[in-house]
């Protein structure tokens, strides 16, 4: 399992010009790079391999009056703007072949140096940490950290940022075994408006924008699900048409829809009243632990393995789901 710490590095105002020209330079190579594949492309309907690439626009590139400052700088940091521009055209084509699940992804675009947050990534070759705890970046100097926390492992690569305020930070990537925790026997539902798979990107455009944005849904998730994976632990997600807040708990009918005003309801087949909220948790944890069982290859029970959450295609359930709104939610037996 791969984690990243981030801290705040201290350059001084001489040590600073370095980076600046590294950020400069792995800009320069990343937007040469498609131009280079789209001048091949053009030309015959040719692609140029990745090593080919690398050698034309970097070692050759220095030779060149245009491009001789190249250098200047670390070509550790060179190449891995080039695997950056890779992950970004892998991200791409497995978006339009459907291989990538959520919204369509474009082609990588140029990058400018008007942008207002810069980065440039080293390889365990190019940055080495001394022992006075200073950052030693190849081609640029040592830089002073501030060590909130120790690193549980050496670090595979890091990364310097300068984020819009100035500000720059080392994030370090580390391989770490996860903890495993015994298991707990427990489980329990959360209503945020989910744990249901809902389109945040959807719901960011409504009304309830400001709302969203506030509540930091989508940052809530993946946090809890990277936590859950180090722990041994799983976390289901029911999908975003499930009506848990229409279905009783404990029969498992759809009562209907209700106004957000409705805090409380009884259920009209058979009377149980409930809380609005403690009802639907208690209808998505039903749920989470019905495609748990029916995932194919789920884990068998907490800490067996670090949990991966099934596909629609392979839970056997429709892509395009529709709402349920009356009747009864199959699935939902008595709690």
């Amino acid at each position: 399992m791969h984690l990243r710490y981030a801290f705040r590095i201290e350059p001084t105002a001489g040590q600073r010009i370095a980076p600046a020209r590294t950020f400069g330079c792995a800009r320069v190579v990343y937007n040469d790079a498609p131009a280079a594949q789209k001048a091949a492309w053009t030309a015959d309907r040719s692609r140029i391999a990745t090593g080919a690439l690398a050698k034309r626009v970097i070692t050759d590139a220095k030779r060149t009056p245009e491009r001789t400052w190249l250098a200047e700088v670390s070509v550790d940091a060179l190449q891995s703007s080039l695997r950056d521009l890779d992950k970004a055209y892998a991200i791409f084509f497995a978006s339009v072949t459907g291989k990538r699940r959520g919204r369509r992804m474009g082609l990588p675009v140029f990058k400018s140096k008007k942008d207002r947050r810069q980065s440039i990534r080293f390889s365990r070759n190019g940055f080495r940490l001394r022992d006075n705890g200073r950052l030693y970046l190849a081609k640029i100097v040592d830089v002073r950290v501030r060590w909130s926390r120790p690193l549980p492992v050496a670090p595979s690569s890091a990364t310097v940022v300068r984020d819009p305020a100035g500000r720059y930070f080392a994030r370090f990537v580390v391989e770490i075994e996860p903890e495993m925790l015994p298991p707990a026997g427990t489980e329990v539902g959360i209503d945020l408006g989910y744990l249901e798979d809902l389109a945040l990107s959807g719901l960011a455009r409504t009304r309830l924008a400001k709302s969203v944005h506030d509540a930091a849904w989508g940052m809530f998730r993946r946090l809890l699900e990277e936590k859950a994976a180090r722990a041994g632990r799983h976390v289901g997600v029911v999908s975003r048409w499930l009506p848990s807040s229409q279905t009783c708990s404990v029969c498992g009918v759809v009562d209907g829809k209700k106004p957000l005003h409705v805090r409380t309801w009884r259920c009209g087949a058979c009377g149980t009243e409930h809380d609005r909220d403690l009802n639907a948790s208690r209808v998505i944890l039903t749920a989470g632990q019905a495609e748990r069982q029916n995932a194919p290859g789920g884990p068998v029970s907490p800490g067996v393995e670090i949990p991966c959450q099934a596909r629609p295609a392979e839970r056997g359930t429709h892509p395009k789901a529709q709402p349920v709104t009356t009747g009864s939610l199959p699935g939902i037996p008595a709690l």
